[in-house]
């Protein structure tokens, strides 16, 4: 198997963009686009230049940009029908952007041809043609995304591969195969691939969706067919159901394919790349994601954890590290021995000479799990529980008491009042804080509270709140379970409370949820 290079293609400034729900600004672009850069992707595609006035802005910020490596990419398509290319407006502007790569696609798929453009098969050729020539003239290195192409060829291959060609021979540096429905299997792309490579001299890339669910196969098995090109998004995220997730990608063509995309050291920041890029776009990261996932390389049963001690290959199947990522071992119902040791050794104390608090701890776990607690999403209720039993707790406050007054006005507002009393570092404070809810005002009231003698509160906020009930049919009766994540920009935590009152298990999470974060800010306790 070949090592060539494979050029990677970043599309998630324009692709990525699409997605339902997300809206960058300017500077996120510009953000993600230095991010990309540091971590080796060849190619970045930045959007239409003159599709709206902040990708126009974009482009004239892009111009002052110093990158180290990636070559920025202005997207727009061949031009329109019977119009000469001196005259479009688009192949206008795509000049304008003053990026040294440009991507235009243009229409593989005769449907297409009659349907969308309402134009001549052979016109469609022209257009190819004329656009690519036009952009060559004027200095652009020109990638070809031969939209629908998959389909086009499953349809029509005589006429799918005359509009490549014309490409070709116009002069397009690259030819990109797209599966713009995202509905093609792997074997198709393989064979298709494979007869379009015998046919055309010029490197070739791919770009896929995910509509279904084979994006990244078909990314990977174009590569085996001869494609040095392979067009993604960060994590995935595109319109629909997403572009081909380049999170994934990656490590599989170099850990897995031998194929040169980023060198090692860089593949180590995939995992904050992809956790950067979720950032900035307000989407919260997908914990089960492979490779960058917070549990792509966690492990619950006790068998299973018994055995990554020994040997992490039985259960992995890449050392974490080299994406950037870590081993989590979870603690649950489920869980051995073995899991509570390697849990107190994280928390530097070793375990290995007191197997009666091994036990100990053991016990209560399932007992507590027995009563509706789930640690395995809350790792920062399970290092305070172990803390405690262990007798390392550090006390940050001590509650005297709290209450929740919710009021619903005449003109209909509702208004929710929380009042804390709390001793801390011998004072003590009452704080009454207004907030969206009892959650929220009780969360503002502590604050309020201890936030003079913890500055490091600032840093730390609640980003996630999810409320279970247990026993749905006991009614207003019935135990509840509440799941509070929490982060300081670093890092973040997930907390749990269990109790029939839900301001009670709202409390147990909140206060687990704000220790855990003053202990890791090496905060001095009370």
């Amino acid at each position: 198997m070949s090592a060539e290079n494979i050029r990677l293609y970043d599309t998630t400034l324009r692709d990525g963009a699409q997605r339902e729900g997300v809206s960058l600004s300017v500077e996120d672009k510009l953000k993600i686009l230095r991010r990309l850069d540091e971590f080796g992707i060849h190619y970045v595609e930045c959007g239409y230049p003159a599709s709206n006035p902040k990708d126009e802005e974009f482009f004239r910020r892009l111009a002052r940009e110093s990158l180290k490596g990636a070559v920025p990419v202005a997207f727009g398509s061949t031009r329109k029908a019977m119009i000469g290319t001196d005259k479009d407006r688009g192949l206008e502007e795509l000049l304008r952007a003053e990026t040294p790569a440009v991507c235009i696609v243009g229409k593989s798929w005769e449907l297409h041809v009659r349907t969308a453009l309402r134009t001549q098969l052979e016109e469609n050729l022209y257009m190819i043609a004329d656009s690519v020539d036009y952009l060559k003239r004027h200095g652009r290195e020109v990638i070809y995304d031969a939209e629908h192409f998959y389909d086009a060829y499953k349809g029509n291959p005589d006429y799918a591969m005359k509009t490549v060609r014309a490409a070709v021979e116009a002069g397009a540096d690259w030819v990109c195969l797209c599966d713009t429905n995202g509905g093609a299997m792997p074997w198709e792309v393989r064979e298709i691939t494979a007869a379009v490579a015998r046919e055309l001299s010029v490197p070739l890339g791919v770009h896929a969706h995910n509509d279904g669910e084979c994006a990244v196969a078909n990314s990977l098995v174009a590569v085996e067919e001869g494609v040095t090109m392979v067009q993604g998004t960060v994590n995935g995220y595109g319109e629909r159901c997403g572009n081909a997730n380049l999170c994934s990608i990656i490590p599989a063509l170099v850990l897995k394919m031998g194929r040169e995309a980023v060198d090692a050291e860089r593949l180590k920041g995939l995992t904050e790349l992809s956790h950067f890029v979720s950032e900035i776009m307000n989407i919260k990261p997908d914990s089960h994601q492979p490779y960058v996932g917070q549990k792509a390389f966690a492990h619950k049963g006790g068998m299973h954890v018994s055995a990554v001690m020994r040997e992490p290959e039985t259960y992995e199947h890449i050392r974490p590290e080299s994406v950037g990522n870590r081993q989590h071992i979870e603690v649950s119902e489920l869980s051995g021995k073995s899991t509570i040791i390697i849990k107190g050794k994280e928390l530097g104390y070793d375990l290995t000479q007191s197997p009666e608090k091994v036990q100990e701890i053991l016990d209560l776990v399932k007992e507590m799990e027995h009563r509706g607690y789930h640690f395995e999403a809350a790792d920062g209720s399970f290092e305070l529980l172990m803390r405690r039993h262990l007798g390392l707790h550090r006390v940050f406050f001590r509650l005297e008491s709290f209450r929740v007054i919710m009021e619903k006005r005449e003109d209909g507002k509702v208004v929710t009042e929380a009042t804390i009393k709390v001793h801390v570092r011998g004072k003590r404070i009452i704080a009454t804080g207004e907030g969206n809810g009892p959650v929220n005002a009780l969360d503002n009231a502590l604050r309020l509270a201890i936030g003079r003698a913890y500055p490091e509160l600032d840093d730390i906020d609640l980003e996630d709140y999810k409320v279970l009930i247990l026993n749905p049919e006991k009614a207003t009766a019935a135990v509840t379970r509440v799941l509070i994540e929490s982060g300081d920009g670093e890092k973040t935590w997930g907390t749990i409370g269990v109790s029939e009152n839900i301001i009670e298990a709202s409390w147990q999470a909140l206060v687990d949820s704000i220790e855990y974060g003053l202990l890791h800010k090496k905060a001095q306790p009370d």
